[in-house]
């Protein structure tokens, strides 16, 4: 029995629930509420833990410092969707609370890392949902603590842990009506103790050898490498990475003198103005200068001073530690720049007809991971990058992803594809990045989403039985219609979109549609909607045979 976990125990534990999660993967797909055929959580999950283990399995007999920082990176850059990305923050607390363990930890140290890992889900997530994996998370790494002050035994301590996640599964239906409704226990909870067995199968040396997929799906945009070495620290000219927002309440005062004064004491100068506000960024030695020429104008607001020696050489510590992949970054050429998520070549043919730079692979059927995206950002020739991930599933990795990125990075929380062209077409090059997000988000909020697919299995949801192969209409995620017959559900979506008021309407066909079957799609929406101008697009994505926007 071992008494306490060093690297290579750490290694073995990480891998084995990564290749438990793998074996399971379709288990944790199949309690998915909706009955879409998106291959959701367990997917998700499994390729997030896969890269992990791929990466440690590079690595012979590693330090436990070593196999903490070799995790934490791969999950934060493996991270796809929400369940592999809180999943990432799970460990990520975990593997923080750890580093300072020496070259082992018993399992004291163990429960008071489950603990922050925990909390550091927690507090990532806007708007914490109970009877989900956080709940499941929080339950266990209570148990361990317990358990862990009165026997240090890593094994008692996971083993409670386990114990408490099996306990608390069966609950989530209670406390989530969607699954209360559905009669499912939440995927994500599910997922999570697997993963704690398949590490407590390492720990006690009774692990089976599973067969793992580490390939990495393929996605439109790749990464070049970001080697941090190669930049000096001398070769930076000023010091200081500062930005604030002032209050134009003297507007005598003139912005072009601002930009002169800003310009003798520093480089990288960028300055912003509109009636109400102006938005300064500016490399130099002394911000303390360039903060009171700001504040003759009016009151400052989101004030940013950093020190980009320290930035640098804090990144050049973990490059070199974390072995991460070398990035290079593409110089800007412009302002502003767009990233977009979208599956299907006439998905991406709108998308970069509407000015993306980098569309993505990806949506329901795959979602990017933290790296995918980031490399996406990389690319992008432009000091902005507005990144749209078109999905619910996707925006916190594009998160993720922002925060990891050396440019400034704006994530419009879109959730469909019409949210995200929809707020692509009230961009303005001349306005300043937040008053753009704040206008393309009220763009967002005016376009309706219709989707019609079909069941992948037999389910229950909201009182319908809906059964293999049914057409299923969704509108903005909520199950309007199920029937066996495509033109009782498209009639049923029509009408609970249309009204007098709809002017513009688009409908997107995709897998399993013809253009014969989308012509009658086109009909019933007119029909529904008589003043309305229709265009009708091949958008060739998966999953749904049509995506449809209603504005």
């Amino acid at each position: 029995m071992a008494k306490t976990i060093d690297g290579e125990r750490f290694k073995q534990m990480i891998c084995a629930a990564a290749a438990a999660v793998d074996e399971r993967k379709e288990d944790i797909n199949e309690l998915n509420v909706f009955p879409v055929p998106d291959g959701d959580t367990g997917t998700n999950m499994a390729l997030t833990l896969g890269n992990a283990a791929a990466e440690l399995q590079k690595v012979e007999n590693p330090t436990l410092g070593k196999a903490m920082e070799i995790t934490s990176s791969a999950l934060l850059r493996g991270a796809r969707g929400n369940s592999g990305v809180i999943t990432s923050l799970l460990f990520r607390g975990l593997t923080r609370s750890l580093k300072s363990s020496g070259s082992a930890f018993d399992g004291g140290a163990l429960a008071a890392a489950l603990t922050e890992g925990v909390q550091t889900a927690y507090k990532a997530v806007m708007k914490p949902a109970e009877g989900t994996i956080l709940t499941v998370s929080r339950v266990s790494a209570e148990a361990a603590f317990k358990t862990a002050q009165k026997d240090r035994d890593p094994e008692k301590v996971l083993q409670s842990a386990i114990t408490a996640a099996r306990e608390a599964l069966p609950l989530t239906m209670q406390q989530n009506p969607v699954l209360e409704k559905a009669q499912v226990v939440d995927a994500g909870a599910f997922g999570y103790i697997i993963i704690l067995e398949g590490m407590m199968s390492a720990l006690t040396g009774k692990a089976r050898s599973f067969i793992m997929n580490l390939q990495k799906p393929k996605v439109q945009s790749s990464a070049v490498s970001a080697d941090f070495s190669q930049y000096d620290t001398e070769e930076i000219t000023f010091a200081y990475c500062t930005e604030f927002i002032a209050d134009r309440e003297d507007k005598a005062r003139s912005v072009d003198k601002l930009r002169a004064f800003l310009n003798s004491i520093g480089d990288s100068l960028v300055v912003v103005e509109d009636d109400e506000l102006i938005k300064v960024h500016v490399h130099t030695d002394t911000p303390d200068l360039a903060l009171g020429e700001g504040l003759k104008f009016g009151r400052l607001s989101r004030i940013k001073i950093e020190n980009m020696q320290e930035q640098l050489e804090r990144k050049q510590r973990d490059a070199a530690a974390q072995g991460i992949q070398r990035r290079r970054p593409a110089e800007p050429e412009k302002r502003y720049g767009f990233v977009a998520v979208a599956a299907g070549k006439g998905l991406a043919s709108v998308f970069g007809d509407l000015g993306v730079d980098c569309v993505v692979e990806g949506g329901q059927t795959m979602n990017p991971s933290t790296e995918d995206i980031l490399a996406a950002i990389d690319k992008t020739p432009a000091e902005v990058v507005f990144v749209l991930p078109n999905n619910k599933n996707i925006i916190m990795a594009s998160e993720q992803a922002a925060a990891l990125s050396e440019k400034q990075v704006v994530v419009l929380p879109t959730k469909t594809v019409p949210q995200g062209i929809g707020a692509l077409l009230v961009f303005e090059p001349d306005r300043d990045p937040d008053l753009n997000r704040e206008e393309m988000m009220k763009a967002v909020g005016t376009v309706q989403t219709g989707q019609i697919t079909y069941a992948a299995r037999d389910s229950s949801y909201d009182g319908r039985d809906i059964r293999e192969g049914d057409f299923m209409a969704m509108l903005e995620g909520k199950l309007v219609a199920n029937s066996s017959q495509f033109e009782d559900v498209m009639v049923r979506l029509a009408r609970s979109m249309c009204s007098r008021r709809s002017q513009f309407i688009t409908i997107f066909y995709g897998e399993g549609a013809t253009p014969e079957q989308a012509e009658t799609v086109r009909a019933a929406f007119a029909k529904e909607a008589k003043n309305a101008e229709i265009n009708l697009i091949d958008g060739g994505q998966p999953v749904y045979s049509y995506i449809i926007s209603v504005e």
